[in-house]
């Protein structure tokens, strides 16, 4: 290995370091939002409380909606400097969700949730820039040592939900959305430190070939099996957990019930990520994909088996194991589908949509949810997983077409 070879894998692995530090901070946004943006939505509503999952959906549309423009801020500002823009806005929302709540506003909390999901579109790209910033051999791994940083926000977030909750009373969950400022301002810190290329340097990105349009690199078979997979295993998530604690509470468990369970959650969601990129590297993305999915089934079966409290937690964890695997599986095969001139466009089309569907998904849980209740949410992860096996199963036999050929 040459000197340039190793100099190379050493900055990779710090950059690495400092966008998982930084997901850990900026990212515990993502919790609190998700923790507590139904139950204080149940709390601005009068009689009807169908809508309560709809500043969850203001979040995830949030990140939909900004995820072509976070990919063209960095694109044109450079990777720091479109990073650190983004903690601004996260900023921002976690002061208008703030005031909502002082103001009684249910709207303006879901715009504030929005925002908040604006900047979160930033934090999405954390995972591309790792691995955009890596050897080929350190790709997976980069992600996975990014999505690392999220075991802290497991931790720190629903901590700062409880301790914050009550912090203005009478004003309900005024506090959690408030300390998003002062994450936002530490998460910004820890960014400063980074030595990426600023594309607004003059910095010229080395590209295999000419770019390919956009609807030839979206319609090839690999990139639409990662994407089916990315949708079903982000938007399932997604689903079954904006549901959680609507279900706990309305079950009666105690609201620090349901914001740790939410944190076991997001716990298993982000802990096997020390090792899921190993996995990949040595088993193979699709292989990886596909344990995730039949993670989500067993999820889907222990939830469905009853509503102690222990169900509730287990089916929760077993839904971030199958989030880890087959989200950053997908991740991985979506990575290696494009070259390096072409990743803005890509990343930014792969978010946009994924988001969609996830803010899709969020908006549904309250209404299957208010409709037919928990049994539901957790009956349509069974159609969802084998459309996923399916694409899985088409790509792969496209590959044994091609390999007879």
């Amino acid at each position: 290995m040459t000197a340039i070879a190793v100099a190379a894998g050493r900055e990779a692995r710090r950059t690495a370091l400092i966008l998982a530090a930084s997901q850990a901070i900026i990212g515990s946004a993502a919790p609190i939002a998700i923790s507590m943006g139904a139950l204080a939505g149940q709390y601005l509503l009068g009689p009807d409380k169908s809508l309560a999952t709809a500043p969850i959906t203001g979040f995830n549309i949030g990140v939909a909606l900004g995820a072509l423009p976070a990919a063209a801020i960095i694109r044109s500002m450079g990777q720091r400097g479109g990073f650190m823009t983004g903690t601004i806005v996260t900023a921002l929302g976690g002061l208008v969700a703030t005031s909502a709540l002082f103001h009684g506003s249910f709207w303006l909390f879901a715009f504030g949730l929005l925002v908040i999901g604006i900047g979160g579109a930033f934090v999405q790209q954390f995972r591309f820039a790792a691995a955009d910033n890596a050897p080929p051999a350190f790709k997976a791994r980069a992600i996975s040592f990014v999505l690392a940083g999220g075991i802290v926000t497991a931790i720190l977030g629903p901590q700062i939900v409880i301790f914050t909750r009550e912090s203005f009373a009478p004003v309900m969950f005024a506090g959690s959305f408030a300390s998003i400022l002062p994450l936002a301002a530490v998460g910004a810190i820890i960014l400063s430190f980074l030595r990426l290329p600023a594309k607004a340097a003059g910095t010229v990105e080395i590209a295999d070939g000419d770019a390919r349009p956009l609807a030839e690199i979206v319609t090839k078979p690999r990139f639409v099996a990662a994407l089916f997979c990315a949708v079903g295993s982000y938007a399932l998530m997604s689903f079954v957990m904006t549901g959680a604690p609507l279900a706990m509470v309305g079950c009666g468990l105690s609201e620090d019930d349901a914001t740790l369970g939410i944190s076991w959650h997001v716990m298993a969601m982000f802990a096997p990520s020390f090792f899921t990129g190993s996995l990949i590297h040595r088993f193979g993305a699709e292989r990886i994909v596909a344990t995730g999915l039949v993670l989500l089934i067993g999820c889907a079966t222990v939830a469905l088996s009853g509503l102690a409290l222990w169900q509730f937690w287990t089916s929760l964890i077993l839904l971030g194991l199958g989030w880890n695997f087959g989200f950053i599986g997908a991740t991985a095969m979506v990575a290696a589908s494009y070259r390096p001139s072409e990743k803005g466009k890509v990343q930014g089309f792969h978010d946009f949509v994924l988001f969609g569907a996830v803010a899709c998904a969020s908006l549904m849980s309250g209404m299957v949810y208010n409709a037919w209740g928990w049994e539901m949410l957790n009956w349509m992860v069974f159609p969802v997983t084998v459309l996923c096996f399916v694409a899985l199963g088409a790509l792969k036999l496209t590959g044994l077409r091609k390999a007879d050929a």
